[in-house]
């Protein structure tokens, strides 16, 4: 058995447990649970222990930070090609903090749309809530994007 940065000892035959898993991603148990149960982390029920092969880990754990890669679907979510961004994004255009977003899309003051986990906003709402709530001229944003 070898070690990791994590300090988990990690079996020759690259399996781990629910446990394992999750203390090498970095969040809880329930969350490897609900990841295996919507099919986006294989794992094996052996008796009553899952397993998880390391490379399934390492391809779950790929999929589920690349953003930028997210499906719903067939479509790509953030799609800054057909004007639509992630709430991040938008934060990073209009150069405000993330939990300003969030709270101008739950209090209706910008416009999103719910895709599946994930909220989208498009451009045109982008600038239209630039102009009345931040003063933001649109040709500015233009130029951020």
């Amino acid at each position: 058995m070898s070690k990791n940065k994590n300090q988990v000892e990690i079996p020759e035959n690259k399996l781990v447990s629910i446990t394992e898993a999750a203390i090498l991603n970095k969040v809880t148990r329930q969350a490897i649970y609900v990841a295996i149960k919507l099919n986006k982390l294989k794992a094996r029920k052996e008796t009553t222990r899952w397993t998880i092969h390391l490379d399934d880990l390492e391809a779950y754990r790929k999929q589920k930070y690349s953003r930028s890669k997210s499906m719903f679907n067939g479509e790509l979510l953030f799609d800054n090609n057909k004007g639509y961004h992630s709430v991040n994004q938008v934060a990073r255009l209009l150069g405000v903090p993330a939990q300003k977003i969030y709270y101008a899309t739950r209090i209706g003051q910008l416009k999103a749309l719910r895709k599946g986990a994930a909220w989208v906003i498009h451009d045109q709402d982008v600038k239209d809530y630039a102009e009345k709530k931040l003063g933001k001229k649109a040709n500015k944003l233009k130029a951020a994007s």
